[in-house]
């Protein structure tokens, strides 16, 4: 998100009056309202939820390993290829 975006969306929960309480009980160890609580947790489980579709790290044998895998020569695949010819359901 940046700096200078202007927050206009809201996201709504609904939850029970003990969760709400457990919240507000965190928010405040933490010096946070609710909202920001919820907002930075909230944050950190996405980015951490998306990480694995964005970035992955290898070590040095494991990265060599991929690499020979995508060098080798292509193989042909007949039946893929009629798949791949074919129309989709889409079209």
């Amino acid at each position: 998100m940046g700096i200078a975006e202007t927050k206009s969306e809201r996201i709504e929960v609904r939850t029970t009056p003990s969760l709400k309480a457990l919240l507000q009980r965190a928010a405040a160890s933490t010096h946070k309202n609710v909202t920001e609580f919820l907002l930075e947790a909230g944050i950190k489980a996405a980015e951490d939820a998306l990480a694995d579709r964005r970035m992955f790290r290898l070590d040095d044998r494991r990265w060599k390993e991929f690499q020979n895998i995508l060098d080798r020569p292509v193989v042909n695949k007949p039946r893929l290829t009629r798949l791949l010819a074919e129309k989709s359901v889409l079209e």
